[in-house]
């Protein structure tokens, strides 16, 4: 029997598995993630008995010596081996924040190298350590048979004289976690209403082919999930990346520029035979002084000279 699947079209099923979702405190973000089936919480913000979801407290636990004898590294790998290898009724995974467990890792690397930060472990081994954990971490939630939700905090940027809100996890961090995730949401209060809005999506969903009843009633409640996505014409085309080369070459033509700014630094740096110049033309002067001195100044003028 072939394991080539039959060569005829089928009806797809696509329900998004994965999302990232983010926002200010008390903006809605834990209430949305709530709302999926039978979930489990990572939790890192020490309340992991006050919440009505079954929740998991994750930390560094260190020994009288701050030393880390059990690392969050350690706690992570042991739920995801449970959840893979033990029969269980879960079907959602929160990891309420992301930005605290990438903290935690940081910790535990520096602590096992001895050392205060990633930088200072040579070579940029303390980075891949980490990148390597992180991917690793991401790769495994996405490859369990269950709703994955992280979640992470607010901050916001300026472009040119507008703020705009970001999430609070770092960019290289965000390509990790929404390279494997489908949705990307914001939650947010306005006034007295909670919004939910679609930032970024994997690709354009359609709800007749998602075959799970209860995501996609979350969904619905959900704005810019479904619906077709503006296309970009030929023309727009050639405009965006007409504007995208000129930054290009403005950065480049002010990177070449940067040598050159510094060179008055170095030249006013003098050679020493030209301070020796400025010495001896010193000198000169008071040579002078001393010949026209009456005699009586001339144990001063002694005690001059070797300073000179």
């Amino acid at each position: 029997m072939s394991i080539l699947p039959p060569n005829k079209p089928q009806t797809p099923k696509d329900t998004p598995r994965n999302f990232f979702i983010w926002g200010p405190t008390m903006g809605g973000k834990s209430f949305l993630a709530s709302q999926f089936p039978n979930a489990l919480v990572f939790n890192t913000d020490g309340n992991a008995e006050a919440n009505t979801i079954p929740s998991v407290q994750l930390r560094n636990i260190k020994d009288k010596n701050g030393k880390i004898t059990r690392s969050v590294i350690d706690q992570l790998d042991k739920l995801l081996t449970a959840l893979q290898s033990e029969k269980h009724s879960y079907e959602t995974i929160i990891l309420d924040v992301i930005d605290d467990i990438i903290v935690m890792i940081e910790q535990y690397i520096c602590d096992k190298e001895g050392v205060e930060t990633l930088g200072d472990i040579g070579y940029g081994k303390g980075y891949a350590a980490f990148t390597n954990i992180f991917q690793q971490l991401v790769i495994e939630l996405k490859a369990l048979p269950m709703n994955v939700i992280y979640i992470s905090r607010n901050a916001s940027k300026m472009e040119g004289q507008t703020e705009i809100e970001i999430p609070s996890l770092k960019e290289k961090h965000q390509n990790i976690v929404n390279g494997n995730c489908d949705l990307s949401i914001q939650c947010k209060k306005v006034g007295k209403n909670y919004i939910r809005v679609v930032k970024a999506r994997r690709k354009d969903y359609d709800r007749s082919q998602v075959d799970d009843k209860k995501i996609l009633k979350i969904l619905d409640t959900i704005t810019g999930v479904f619906g077709k996505s503006a296309k970009t014409t030929k023309k727009q085309q050639d405009e965006i990346v007409k504007e995208l080369e000129k930054r290009e070459d403005i950065l480049a033509a002010t990177e070449e520029s940067e040598p050159t700014k510094s060179e008055p630094k170095t030249e006013a740096v003098q050679p020493k035979e030209k301070v020796d110049d400025k010495k001896e033309k010193v000198s000169a002067p008071i040579n002078k002084v001393e010949k026209n001195k009456p005699a009586a100044s001339g144990a001063a003028t002694k005690r001059i000279k070797p300073k000179i």
